[in-house]
């Protein structure tokens, strides 16, 4: 096996705008930086050709692992089946149960260790932060604990589990986000994968709502109707 390096590590990377902030943020720490984005059948690839543009012009070592063959696995949610609808509306215990992808970041996170041991990293980034904790039991302080403990001792080289937003919310990311400067046209929120995002669903909900917090007008164009709606 590789010597592990401190230096090295694997970034979750969605192509959303909390990933986009995790990945610059590794690399205002001067890290080598491996980025792993995941098409696990979800509803569309937006996301994902945005984070191969993004990395292409960053020139980050970048890989889309294909793991399609579990979508059977998990397609009872609105974001693998595209039998469902997506809700719009803004998160409740409706939408939340609609848009659940069971177990996804178990899996992503395991994988991603994997590829950690695999080239020396000793450290997997990912963008787990406080919006989500009422939503979401895998982005929880309590999930991420586990998972860090497993990384450390699942492999000859442990491995640390590094959500560096985990205590802040989506406005306190953005806001950190925009202190460096980044762009966030390059990134893909909305949970449809049209031309323009919807921004009615949950996800671009909240982004607009951060957007909003912060007093900064979101570069993405949205449905003109739906921006009407949200904005």
């Amino acid at each position: 096996m590789p010597y592990p390096s401190e230096n090295t590590t694997v970034v979750i990377y969605s192509g959303g705008m909390d990933s986009f902030t995790v990945l610059h943020r590794a690399l205002r720490e001067g890290l080598n930086i491996h980025a792993l984005s995941f098409d696990y059948g979800q509803r569309h690839r937006r996301e994902l050709d945005v984070a191969t543009q993004v990395c292409q012009a960053l020139a980050i070592p970048h890989q889309v692992v294909d793991i399609r063959a579990i979508h059977g696995l998990i397609d009872n949610s609105a974001l693998t089946n595209l039998e469902r609808s997506v809700p719009d509306s803004h998160y409740d215990s409706e939408s939340l149960a609609a848009t659940v992808v069971p177990n996804r970041n178990m899996v992503l996170l395991s994988l991603a260790i994997a590829k950690a041991v695999n080239i020396g990293a000793t450290r997997v980034d990912y963008g787990a932060h406080a919006s989500d904790h009422a939503l979401y039991p895998d982005c929880r302080p309590e999930f991420v604990d586990a998972m860090n403990h497993a990384a450390g001792i699942a492999n000859f080289t442990p491995v640390t589990l590094h959500a560096p937003y985990l205590h802040a919310n989506k406005a306190d990311i953005l806001k950190d986000g925009l202190a460096m400067g980044l762009d966030y046209t390059h990134t893909w929120t909305c949970y449809e994968g049209k031309a323009l995002a919807c921004g009615m669903c949950g996800s671009c909900r909240e982004r607009l709502a951060a957007f909003a917090q912060n007093g900064v007008y979101d570069p993405l164009p949205y449905a003109q109707e739906a921006a009407h709606v949200s904005r």
